[in-house]
């Protein structure tokens, strides 16, 4: 069995390398009486919408802008069969994948082809047997042969329509705009038109690496910008290797464009007038045919009624609703045609066509005009320009361009960039120093409570918030507080964390801190009070008093001074102090000097 199978495989590759072997063909197309022979679809609607399918495509250059159009028109696309060689069509809603498979089948550019899928066979991830079918390159098809029957394009425009669609296509990542399609594409603008005011979208390049520039919008005005996709990594953080805005640029690059299509605006605006006088309404002539087919098929419905057996009622009132169907289709077409035609614009007068001719003459109007779109711009860049290399000089504010025409000239431009000029309104260097000082020790509210209760505010006039705080570090540059995971010696702490290492209650640790006992730091007026914890405040907290310390009162008499006099001697350290946490005489204990000793003097070894 498997040599008569490969014999038989054997006759049907060598019947395909021939071009005779009869397989479905696409839309437009049926089989002809002799051998290998293809011929265009006898139904003149058939091939009409094909016809219009690339007439469309050479004008918008987009796949989805045909598809689209066909939407728009309301208008029907034929559908064949295969099993059926071409013979049964089905008229339905356009599909994006209906209008892209018809330009890119090279049926249709009048070449044969065999072997453009293979089946393989594979196993899925429960362990079963499938089948598949992969498209397979150009280079490994079966049989390609070319001109083997009339085409609706040539082989030329079916390869530029396919390079057209690759580079419209978003490219992958590390993959160029070229490279969506092949080699050959590399050097031809990318991307298909969008509605955006970048008028170099898919046309700009880095000139420091070689990409493609992408295109961003901005601010309020959605003003345009470019940017390299590559990214640089400077400090750990990643930068683009290139980002400018574009209005500038765009600016430069049409009035160049304009200033080399100047010869050529009267030429142009004789082919416009001609045009607008000849052009016929494509959607029109389609509905033509659609009038003339739900005709014929209200037609095909009467005489099949006609024809049954009007005693069988059973087929007849089936037969009825169909012609009643296609009548109400004939009525709804023949309306739609009617609507078009009184919406077909009329023909130019003589005045209409000297505005025109004038028109020619000034192209920066017709650049501006409210009614040039930016797609049309974008357009009209394309037909001459076929890429812009763009090298930006921050230092000396100024983009370096590089025009290539499509005619293998490059005009060199150079392009004044705006300076970047300092806000207007800043917050006083006073407060930002206050809060680099703050931000080391408290979080952003914190901070915000404290400027707010030193009477600070905003450049705007209000008061701050921690959002505001935050902002401002954002912008200055100022780390944030990092807290620490335990409180080691000499470590800065707040009262509350201060007052559960001394075991003491907050109150009394502020209480200590205003007479002068307990050292303490505050970072500007108005922020929480910072508490050092030394072997030396430690000291001062006992269980007992130690021997030739007496109570505070004792101390006043002997002295002769008062408490608060006595406090600032211990704080300056003429005094030793120390707090007795425990006892009915809890408190704090003085020590005095010997009496030949001076009050007054500092002595060495003893601080604050």
């Amino acid at each position: 069995m498997h040599i008569l199978r490969a014999r038989l495989d054997g006759g049907i590759r060598h019947k395909a390398a021939r071009g005779e072997l009869r397989r479905g063909v696409p839309t437009g197309f049926v089989w002809g009486e002799a051998d290998g022979e293809i011929l265009f679809h006898p139904d003149e609607a058939v091939v009409n919408a094909i016809r219009t399918v690339f007439e469309r495509f050479a004008e918008t250059g987009s796949a989805r802008r045909v598809w689209l159009w066909f939407r728009s028109n309301n208008l029907r696309f034929p559908l064949q069969d295969t099993k059926s060689l071409g013979r049964e069509v089905r008229w339905v809603v356009p599909t994006y994948h209906a209008i892209h498979g018809v330009l890119v089948h090279p049926c249709y550019a009048g070449a044969y082809t065999y072997g453009r899928t293979r089946f393989e066979r594979y196993i899925d991830d429960s362990g079963n047997m499938r089948r598949r079918s992969r498209r397979l390159p150009r280079d490994q098809w079966s049989v390609l042969i070319r001109d083997h029957h009339p085409g609706f394009i040539d082989w030329q425009t079916f390869e530029a329509n396919r390079m057209r669609i690759g580079i419209n296509t978003r490219p992958k990542p590390h993959q160029g705009t070229a490279g969506a399609v092949d080699s050959l594409t590399s050097g031809h603008s990318g991307q298909a038109l969008r509605e955006g005011s970048a008028l170099l979208q898919g046309l700009a390049i880095c000139g420091h690496c070689g990409r493609r520039l992408r295109v961003h919008y901005r601010g309020r005005n959605v003003s345009p910008g470019y940017h390299c996709p590559g990214k640089n990594v400077v400090e750990g953080r990643g930068q683009y290797c290139l980002s400018v805005g574009g209005c500038q640029i765009d600016t430069t690059v049409a009035d160049a464009f304009l200033t080399a299509l100047q010869p050529a605006g009267m030429e142009a605006a004789l082919i416009a007038a001609e045009r607008l006088e000849t052009d016929h309404d494509a959607a029109l002539d389609q509905w033509r045919l659609e009038v003339e087919r739900r005709r014929y098929e209200a037609s095909k419905a009467e005489r099949r009624y006609h024809a049954v057996d009007p005693d069988n009622r059973l087929v007849a009132r089936g037969l009825e609703a169909q012609w009643e169907q296609r009548l109400r289709e004939l009525g709804d077409a023949e309306a739609e045609m009617e609507r078009r035609q009184r919406q077909q614009p009329r023909n130019l007068g003589e005045s209409e066509r000297q505005s025109l001719l004038a028109l020619g003459g000034d192209l920066q109007c017709v650049w501006a005009a409210p009614t040039t779109t930016d797609r049309d711009r974008k357009e009209l860049l394309r037909t001459l320009l076929e890429d812009v290399t763009i090298v930006v000089e921050r230092a000396e504010f100024r983009a370096r361009l590089a025009v290539r025409w499509r005619s293998g000239d490059i005009t060199h431009l150079e392009v004044a960039l705006p300076r970047s000029n300092p806000p207007t309104r800043r917050t006083d260097e006073e407060t930002i120093d206050i809060i680099r000082r703050l931000a080391v020790h408290h979080a952003d509210g914190v901070i915000a409570g404290i400027l707010n209760r030193q009477k600070r505010h905003t450049v705007s006039g209000g008061r701050f918030t921690a959002g505001h705080v935050q902002c401002l570090r954002h912008y200055r540059g100022i780390p944030c507080r990092t807290p620490p995971s335990a409180t080691p010696n000499d470590e800065l702490v707040t009262v509350r964390k201060a007052a559960e290492v001394l075991k003491l209650a907050p109150g009394t640790v502020l209480r200590w801190i205003e007479d002068g006992f307990i050292p303490a730091e505050q970072p500007t007026p108005g922020a929480p009070w910072e508490i050092r914890i030394t072997d030396d405040l430690l000291s001062r907290f006992v269980e007992t008093p130690p021997p030739g310390f007496i109570p505070m009162i004792e101390a006043t008499k002997q002295l002769g001074v008062s408490r608060q006099t006595v406090l600032q001697r211990v704080k300056r350290g003429e005094l030793q102090a120390v707090h007795i946490r425990q006892g009915r005489r809890k408190g704090l204990r003085i020590k005095l000097p010997d009496a030949k000793d001076d009050l007054f003097a500092v002595s060495p070894g003893t601080g604050g």
